[in-house]
Order: C-alpha cells, then sequence, then structure tokens
C-alpha cells in the first residue's frame, strides 16, 4: 500500500471524525451535503460537486455542490453533462483519479466545458471519484482547486481511497428504501406521502392521470405496501436522495 505524504494530525483526526459520522449517519440524513465541507477541509480544495447517475434517464442528477454558483451548475444540468469531454472517461475508471488522467490540461483548457463552464467558477485542478456497489453507481464525488492552487498529488487519491468503503456503506444505507424505483416513481411517492392527490400531481409532473396511476402502482408493488396510505407512511419516514 502506498504511504499517504502530508498527513498532519488534525487530517488524521478529521479522517477518522468522517469516517465516524459516515458510520453513524441516519439513513434519512442527506450523507454528501453532510460531509462536503470536511471533505473540502480533508483534501484542500476550493470547489466541490456531486451527483448521482440515473441510468433509466442517462443522466447525472440529484447534484449538491460546496462553493459553486447554483446558475452555473443549473447549466451543467441542462447542457454541459451532454457536452462534458471528461466525466464520463473518469466514471469507467470507477475509483479516485486525476482529470488530468483521462484528459490533458494542455487539451482541457481548449474545451468549451473548461472555459464556458468550469473556468466560470474558478475551477482548475480536478480530482474525482465514483463509488460503485458493483455496476450500481451510488454516487460521485467532484473536487477542484482553483488555478492558483497547486495540484492534487497522491495524498489526496490516497485519502479518497481509504474514505471509498465508508462512503460506500453509509451510501447503500442511504438508498435501501429507494434503490429499485424510477426518477419519476420517486418523484410520485414524494409528492404521495406529502398529501398531494392523483389530481393534483399530474398537474404538478405535468403527467397523466393515467400515469401517475401506474406510477403509484409501481411504487407500491416495489416497497410491498399494500395501499396508498401504507406508501404515504413509509416515504414520509425516510428522506430519499432527490
Amino acid at each position: 500500500m502506498n504511504r499517504v505524504r502530508d498527513i498532519v494530525s488534525q487530517d488524521l483526526k478529521l479522517f477518522g471524525d468522517i469516517v465516524v459520522r459516515l458510520q453513524r449517519m441516519d439513513p434519512g440524513a442527506d450523507l454528501r451535503q453532510s460531509i462536503l465541507p470536511d471533505l473540502l477541509r480533508l483534501l484542500r480544495a476550493d470547489f466541490v460537486a456531486s451527483y448521482v447517475w440515473r441510468s433509466e434517464s442517462a443522466n447525472f442528477q440529484h447534484g449538491v455542490s460546496l462553493n459553486m454558483d447554483p446558475q452555473n451548475l443549473k447549466r451543467y444540468d441542462d447542457w454541459f453533462q451532454f457536452h462534458d469531454p471528461m466525466t464520463a472517461k473518469l466514471r469507467l475508471r470507477r475509483r479516485a483519479s486525476f482529470v488530468e488522467e483521462v484528459l490533458s490540461r494542455r487539451d482541457m483548457i481548449r474545451t468549451e466545458f473548461y472555459n464556458d463552464f468550469l473556468a466560470r467558477d474558478g475551477l482548475h485542478h480536478g480530482i474525482n471519484m465514483y463509488v460503485f456497489d458493483g455496476d450500481r453507481d451510488l454516487g460521485d464525488f467532484r473536487i477542484w482547486r482553483a488555478a492558483g492552487r497547486p495540484d492534487f498529488e497522491s495524498r489526496e487519491i490516497d485519502l479518497l481511497t481509504g474514505l471509498e468503503p465508508f462512503l460506500r456503506g453509509a451510501m447503500l444505507r442511504g438508498m435501501h428504501r429507494y434503490e429499485d424505483l424510477t426518477a419519476r416513481e420517486s418523484d410520485v411517492a414524494n409528492l404521495v406521502a406529502r398529501g398531494c392527490t392523483d389530481r393534483d400531481i399530474s398537474r404538478l409532473l405535468n403527467i397523466g392521470f393515467a400515469t401517475v396511476r401506474t406510477h403509484i402502482n409501481n411504487a407500491m408493488r416495489k416497497r410491498c405496501c399494500a395501499n396508498r396510505a401504507e406508501l404515504a407512511a413509509l416515504v414520509a419516514g425516510e428522506k430519499p436522495i432527490s
């Protein structure tokens, strides 16, 4: 195993604190949002974002971030994630990786993705980690430093690699209720839990009344609920990743 370099006692304490929190975290807690500030400190980074890949819609969803402009991130959701020269390649690696392992900085700074998205928030040096359980994508962590900061080194790779099994375990515990619901089924189930009628849900999601019923029936079947009230009680007792 490679030696973790440039580690001080405060780093070890912070690493341990993150591990303990992950092990004790309530399954309904927003895990990714909760640990982003400490992850930023541990990796001596400036920016971080995290997404979950949805295979049924072939896009990244449920984004959370720190020190990034929400409007710029909306542009990522709407456009740049579909014109991204690096993330798909990094995701295929299934481990903590430097961005430059899949795209040289010289090539990166020539791209639309860099000039019209990353550079707008000041992101320049990147390291990503994608957390999997077998073939199931649980979520990712995209960590960046500004242009005036030093590159990431093996220290950060080793720290992320050390955290990965604890992140994976906590993320699995947090998603067990919703892992086999589609994004739309989760949306409908959440609205059922809030007391919305089928007609309300149809209007809010701009889908047909019959489609609402189909999603509710699918959610009840997958969650082994006998009726709508049981589904509402189940969902209300848990906080999904959406």
